[in-house]
């Protein structure tokens, strides 16, 4: 069969890109006898790296890349959509993937599609994830029509799948399960100086203790809750713990908090604390999660969470959300707290400093937590929904 697939979020450095890019390369791999034909602006096929007898590029112009107009409070050309959707209609395709609504467009009338609804993070929480009026309606929009058109709705978890059912209204009958895995970079590091230089080089002493964040800097992921737990718990230590802020602060398309988390940073006189490290790569960040005492993610809402898992990879446990598939998928490898709340999470921290025999154990349990999710698992199941979709 042939397959059609939005590769137009490919260059996104953030999760909808990154589950693009390894489930592709894995549903790629794993089913040589279909053709998959990839669609793709500009700025996604100047990174497009799949080469397989199986995979065909097609490159659709557009006058802004959809990575970007896309954004929190973007609006995409109905004439850039449109060639998409033209782009897609002179192709025979037995089914389309969205992997990601995010990027969505209008596909053309009678084409079985299958759209990746992540998480109902922006339905839930509008007012913490889309800054204006504007950006709720057109998400909304975009939202209903990918569903209107959806013959079948591929989510990450079964926590998301009950969102989507609940939230969305889809019938649990319309809605498949996949997953998402640690890319394979993410493995405990194996060099305590390549561990020490990153650190290092970051601006934290060796013999310092820090946790990592990894992600955006929006409201609903509750950064500032994170830094205002660090100024508690360095009161009267002689080695205070750090905060390593990995992620990119500038050209975020999604709704941003850096203004205030820098302002909540300063008002706590905390500044040498805390290191905003921009983008790592993913060896670099194996190390400073392999060093650190925990991932911490307390946001309001996870789909997935794939920071903590990629971090637990790297035998770090995590600090993270309820309101997540965490507590099921890593069980044992951390602590899990109330999402927003400020004394549950110093107190789980405090244990990741203080309580070496707890943190170990759960160390052990995240790493083998982490290692039983897998790229090619996540494809044969994504695989199969879209057969199932194409018959």
């Amino acid at each position: 069969m042939r397959f059609g697939v939005d590769a137009t979020c490919w260059a996104n450095i953030r999760g909808y890109g990154r589950f693009t890019r390894e489930l592709c390369g894995a549903l790629v791999e794993l089913a040589p006898q279909h053709e998959f034909v990839f669609f793709a602006d500009e700025a996604a096929a100047r990174v497009f790296e799949l080469r397989a007898p199986n995979v065909r590029l097609v490159q659709v112009e557009q006058s802004v890349s959809p990575t970007q107009a896309a954004a929190a409070d973007g609006a995409r050309s109905p004439f850039d959509m449109l060639k998409l959707t033209w782009a897609v209609r002179r192709e025979p395709l037995a089914a389309f993937f969205s992997p990601s609504v995010y990027s969505y467009f209008p596909l053309p009338p009678g084409l079985r599609a299958i759209p990746c609804i992540h998480d109902c993070i922006a339905e839930r929480f509008p007012e913490l994830t889309l800054p204006s009026r504007r950006a709720r309606l057109f998400w909304s929009a975009k939202v209903k029509l990918a569903l209107w058109q959806a013959r079948l709705v591929l989510t990450v978890s079964e926590y998301s799948a009950r969102d989507i059912e609940r939230v969305l209204g889809v019938a649990r009958s319309k809605i498949r399960v996949s997953n998402e895995a640690p890319a394979p970079a993410y493995r405990p590091s194996d060099s305590r100086a390549e561990i020490e230089a990153l650190a290092a080089r970051c601006g934290v002493a060796p013999d310092a203790p820090w946790f990592t964040y990894v992600g955006g800097f929006n409201p609903h992921k509750h950064v500032d809750v994170i830094v205002r737990a660090l100024a508690q718990l360095a009161r009267g230590r002689a080695r205070p713990p750090h905060l390593m802020l990995v992620g990119t602060v500038s050209k975020d398309v999604f709704h941003g908090d850096q203004g205030r988390i820098r302002a909540t940073i300063r008002e706590l006189g905390i500044e040498d604390l805390v290191h905003w490290t921009g983008y790592l790569s993913d060896e670099d960040l194996r190390h400073l999660h392999s060093g650190a005492r925990a991932l911490l993610l307390p946001s309001q809402c996870e789909g997935f969470g794939l920071p903590a898992v990629e971090a637990a990879a790297c035998g770090a446990p995590v600090v993270a959300t309820l309101e997540s598939p965490l507590p099921e998928l890593l069980a044992g490898g951390g602590m899990f707290v109330a999402p927003g709340e400020l004394a549950p999470l110093v107190e789980a921290m405090r244990t990741m400093l203080d309580d070496s025999a707890a943190r170990a154990k759960m160390s052990e349990l995240a790493l083998s937590r982490a290692r039983a999710l897998t790229w090619p698992k996540a494809a044969a199941l994504a695989l199969s929904a879209l057969e199932e979709c194409a018959r």
